[in-house]
């Protein structure tokens, strides 16, 4: 019998549980801050990319991607041995009116 290749569950707090002081200390890191910033054109990006644009080490970029996927802020979805990182927008104007506005600056 063939192997069954094992899909990685990518842990996110679920939207009812998002805590604005965790979001706001997480997104009060001025790399964080970029990173959403980044992220607020609505699509999904590689760390790899998102390191790049902002000219730091990709295990510096992995570390605040992961900090702010714990916070709620952003949602990693992986594709092979890629994560594709995106900005919860909805789920954080659905619990914060108006935050994803404030956070990315749009």
């Amino acid at each position: 019998m063939p192997a069954t290749p094992t899909r990685e569950r990518i842990a996110h707090p679920e939207t009812s549980a998002l805590d604005l002081a965790t979001i706001m200390r997480a997104a009060g890191d001025p790399v964080r801050l970029e990173i959403v910033r980044l992220l607020g054109d609505g699509g999904e990006h590689l760390c790899g990319e998102l390191s790049q644009a902002l000219q730091i080490p990709t295990s510096t970029g992995s570390y605040h991607l992961k900090l702010l996927r714990e916070a709620g802020i952003t949602r990693t979805r992986a594709v092979g041995t890629q994560r594709l990182i995106s900005l919860r927008a909805d789920d954080l104007e659905s619990r914060f009116p108006g935050l994803p506005r404030v956070l990315t600056g749009s």
